[in-house]
């Protein structure tokens, strides 16, 4: 016998040995093995790239590097089996409890093959077959443990097809598919817009195409976590691929390119690949084709900056967290695709308002169709367990409770529907769809018990009177039961003994049990069965033979009982379309009750769709009203191409109030209502967000260099249609340069691109650049700023937007706020006095303010000035942040009309015609007078 260990065998390799794949030891000893690890290296050389769990019992075992990995990943024991051939590593967790382990090792990016015994032990003298069953890695989850409640899990494909091999006409296809729903959906992009389409869909597991590119699309450059897997690449064939997708549509050529079809056959491929090689997965019954440009696109820094499925805060509140009320996996689901592909089709947005509002005016049926929709089960994820012949009896009770809620909901769309004098198409579309499926509903109700056990293979699944013959069975085992069970109190009285017991162990089966002081007694037909301490176990003839024939009719009902089942559950699986269209409906409907509920709970209005303009009356952010107990409301009104300058210190609101101009916009386009007092919102195709300060240390890019990147995707891909947000562009480098960057930024958008364009900056001087473009306008956010006997200056920030410049970023306020070091701040104002304006622009007490403001924007400001300084103490006191750490630095009423001589002046300055000394002499006059 050998000893040697795998110690031996790996020392002096100049790779570390891998878990997946066949252990190198038993390679070399192939011939020599045991059977059982025979079956174990036949599983692994099968599936090279998975670690392979092997039943052997009641556990999953692993060998050699495999088990070592277990035992490290899983916290498990790590033990060794010994053979003739040697010694082997070896692990295992256990089968009724593995979840929480394959979880582990699938967050460790393992790919896990199970192989299990795939026949019955007792139907084979020799070794249990062994095979894989199942591939279980991030993008192909089916186990109900291991998925997100409500979140899909995509597995997604990414083909590419030459254009005449120029590598700028190259066009691709993305596929993705839910394995544990059977949704399936593809689309054709540019090459440059893979990234961004693969950053919205977020697959757990990617397959690559072999023409792709991948420097742009690796695990390490996308934004979010994902696998990415190196199948087999000929599943990307356009012959192989068709051929795959033939087995689940008609004609696939028909309505899907050649870049299309190798996407979606790939990833069927692979899909069946871990499902066991099962062949066509048949609840992936719908294939859907879909257009990019059908969609608002929302970029993924737009998705991450906006925060809309994910907080940058550890314990912060998303957009989706706050308008879902949803009351199912469907609903959810549903309104998470709803928000990621905001409609841009103006019908069709105007009728998921008609849906809201029918629906808004009827808050009791509202209330009645959440308690209804909370009874619905997972009924996608619950239909596929059904076809792929996985769901079991208490699965099969779900889907009837789901089913059971549907006719009550129809009734209440109906009432919806008789009281509403609005258009609600889509509600009467989902009250026609809603099957109510009373042949599978009858079917599991007659066949299935009220409260069956867990596994199917255990008896007591089928209902009594669906089956005659079950029937008579159970009644023979009854009868049998009950014989045995009355053959207690008759011995007790024949025999005399009464400490008499009759019972039933798994081992020995039934048995008459007497204590030692009373063998005498036993008469002779007693048969000895088993000998215990104080005791003598004991059978007669006719207990044998009762037993006999209730383990017979016990073991005959089990196994019919089975066969019913898989009977009921087939026939239940063929209705898989039917169950789906359910399932989407009942989905579309959950998330429009979801918009109705935030409606009416939070006092969203309908908005109104605009050829041009964007008009936001009082508007507040979905987010923030909910998380602060006051917000104060703010709007704005700019059409096609302009572009609103806004300045104000830091934690006045800028950056609340864009996310909040584009929180309203998307939630418009998903066709919900808003949070404001009125909104009018254009069709947008795409919104583009520069917030926030980032960096990317693994790709080399500081936060500049990212702040650029980003940059050039926003002014090479925005449109007139577009929405930007850009906060604070050219920061990370010096003042000129930046001021320089951001002034030229501004400038593009207006004359180039003429998207609508929200631009926060804190340099003061580049609001001036509103005088030489028509579109655009300065806005700025109020702040109330107060001198001290002591001369201490502090201030309140309003969080009102109104019409100008800021004449301060207030960054020493801020920062003595915020409890910097008082020597510091002190310090700070010395610098502030002694250099200028240079180093900030508090000295100058407001001229930028109206600096460069069209005539109406003078009045307007003049206006709110005199009209809001009586009330500024009472805003003071609303104020979310509140009144005890800031103060007044609203505008001085006397510098206001001492200036509005020279700001006249300046209106009418002919730029064009000065030369650039007579500009400079201007500007000299002017501060002059107003240094008088």
């Amino acid at each position: 016998m050998t000893t040697d260990t795998d110690t031996d065998v790996d020392a002096g390799t100049d790779l570390e040995p891998q878990p997946e794949g066949p252990p190198e030891k038993m390679l070399t000893r192939r011939t020599e093995l045991t059977p059982m690890l025979s079956q174990y290296l036949d599983c692994c050389e099968a599936h090279p790239d998975a670690l392979v769990l092997f039943q052997v019992g009641d556990f999953y075992e692993a060998f050699c590097e495999a088990a070592t990995t277990v035992a490290q990943v899983c916290e498990v024991t790590l033990t060794q089996r010994e053979d003739s051939t040697g010694t082997y590593r070896m692990a295992g967790v256990p089968i009724d409890n593995a979840t929480s382990y394959i979880e582990a090792l699938l967050s460790a990016d393992f790919r896990v093959a199970i192989a299990e015994q795939v026949e019955e032990a007792e139907a084979t003298s020799g070794l249990v077959d062994r095979a894989v069953t199942n591939i279980i890695t991030p993008g192909t989850v089916t186990n109900g443990d291991l998925l997100t409640d409500a979140a899909a899990t995509y597995l997604g494909a990414v083909s590419i097809t030459d254009s005449d091999g120029d590598a700028s006409e190259m066009t691709g296809a993305i596929a993705t598919v839910d394995v544990s729903t059977g949704a399936c959906r593809v689309t054709s992009v540019e090459h440059d817009q893979i990234y961004e389409e693969l950053s919205r869909l977020r697959p757990a597991e990617l397959l690559i195409g072999p023409e792709v590119d991948t420097k742009t699309i690796e695990s390490s450059s996308l934004p979010f976590e994902t696998m990415q897997t190196t199948h087999n690449s000929g599943a990307f064939e356009l012959a192989t691929a068709t051929q795959t997708l033939e087995a689940y549509v008609d004609e696939p050529t028909a309505f899907l390119s050649s870049a299309e079809r190798r996407a979606v056959g790939a990833v069927l491929d692979y899909a069946e690949y871990t499902q066991g090689d099962c062949g066509p997965l048949e609840y992936v019954s719908r294939i859907r084709r879909y257009k990019t440009d059908t969609a608002l696109r929302v970029d993924a820094t737009a998705i991450q900056s906006l925060e809309l499925f994910d907080s940058r805060q550890p314990y912060g509140e998303t957009l989706i967290e706050t308008i879902d009320e949803t009351s199912s996996a469907l609903g959810r689901r549903t309104l998470e695709s709803w928000l990621r592909r905001p409609l841009a089709d103006h019908e069709a947005i105007k009728t998921r308002y008609d849906a809201v509002a029918a629906l808004a005016e009827n808050p009791l049926v509202v209330e009645t169709l959440t308690e209804k929709l909370s009874h619905i089960y997972d009924l996608e994820r619950l239909t596929a367990r059904t076809a792929r012949e996985q769901a079991d009896a208490r699965d099969m009770r779900s889907l009837l409770q789901s089913l059971d809620s549907i006719p009550e909901i129809k009734s209440a769309l109906i009432e919806v529907l008789t009281e509403t004098e609005l258009p609600a198409e889509i509600l009467e579309q989902l009250q026609a769809e809603l099957d109510s499926l009373d042949d599978i509903r009858t079917l599991i109700d007659t066949a299935v018990c009220s409260d069956p056990p867990q596994t199917v293979t255990d008896g007591d699944v089928i209902a009594k009177g669906f089956n005659d013959d079950l029937d008579d069975i159970r009644e023979r085992e009854e009868a049998g039961r009950e014989w045995v069970s009355e053959l207690e109190t008759r011995e007790r009285e024949r025999t005399g003994i009464d400490s008499l017991e009759v019972g039933y162990t798994e081992v020995h089966g039934y048995y008459i049990e007497v204590t030692n002081p009373n063998l005498d007694h036993v008469p002779d037909e007693y048969t000895r069965r088993q000998t215990l301490k104080n005791a003598e176990r004991f059978y007669t003839p006719a207990l044998k033979r009762r037993e006999d024939e209730i383990i017979a009719a016990s073991n005959r009902a089990d196994k019919l009982e089975y066969e019913l089942f898989c009977d009921i559950r087939a026939e239940v699986a063929a209705e898989t379309s039917r169950l789906q269209a359910v399932a989407d409906a009942i989905g579309r409907l959950d998330a429009l009750v979801s918009f109705a509920t935030i409606a009416i709970s939070h006092a969203y209005v309908r908005p109104e769709i605009t050829a041009d303009t964007l008009a936001i009356e009082a508007g507040r952010h979905p987010v923030v009203e909910q998380t602060q107990a006051e917000f104060v409301p703010n709007g704005i009104t700019f059409e096609k191409g302009h572009i609103a300058m806004i300045t104000g210190p830091n934690m006045s609101g800028k950056s609340t109030y864009m996310r909040q101009i584009a929180h309203i916009c998307i939630l418009a386009q998903a066709g919900s209502f808003v949070p404001a007092d009125a909104a009018q919102i254009p069709v947008l195709d795409r919104i583009f967000t520069r917030i926030g300060a980032s960096d990317d240390i693994s790709g080399g890019e500081s936060t500049f260099m990212r702040e650029m990147s980003e940059m050039t995707d926003i002014l090479h891909n925005a449109t007139e249609s577009s929405l930007i947000l850009l906060d604070e562009v050219g920061r990370g480098t010096s003042t000129t340069d930046g001021r320089a960057i951001a002034r030229a930024t501004v400038e593009f958008i207006h004359n180039e691109i003429g998207a609508r364009t929200l631009f926060t900056t804190h340099y003061h001087d580049l609001t001036t650049v509103t005088g030489s473009l028509p579109s655009a306008f300065n806005l700025h956010f109020k702040v109330h700023r107060k001198t001290h006997p002591d001369n201490d200056a502090s201030v309140t920030f309003l969080h009102r937007v109104t019409s100008g410049a800021a004449d301060s970023s207030y960054g020493v306020e801020v920062a003595k706020l915020a409890g910097v070091p008082t020597p510091v701040v002190e310090q700070a104002q010395r610098y502030i006095h002694t250099e200028g304006e240079d180093y900030t622009e508090i000295s100058e007490q407001g001229t930028h303010h109206h600096d460069e403001l069209t005539h109406a924007e003078m009045v307007s400001v003049d206006h709110d000035n005199q009209q809001n300084q009586a009330s500024d103490d009472d805003e003071i006191a609303r104020s979310p942040r509140g009144a005890d750490t800031n103060t007044d630095a609203g505008i001085n009423q006397s510098d206001v009309s001492a200036n509005i001589d020279v700001l006249k002046s300046l209106r009418d300055i002919d730029i064009a015609r000065m030369t650039p000394l007579e500009a400079l002499n201007m500007l000299e006059n002017l501060q002059r007078r107003l240094d008088e």
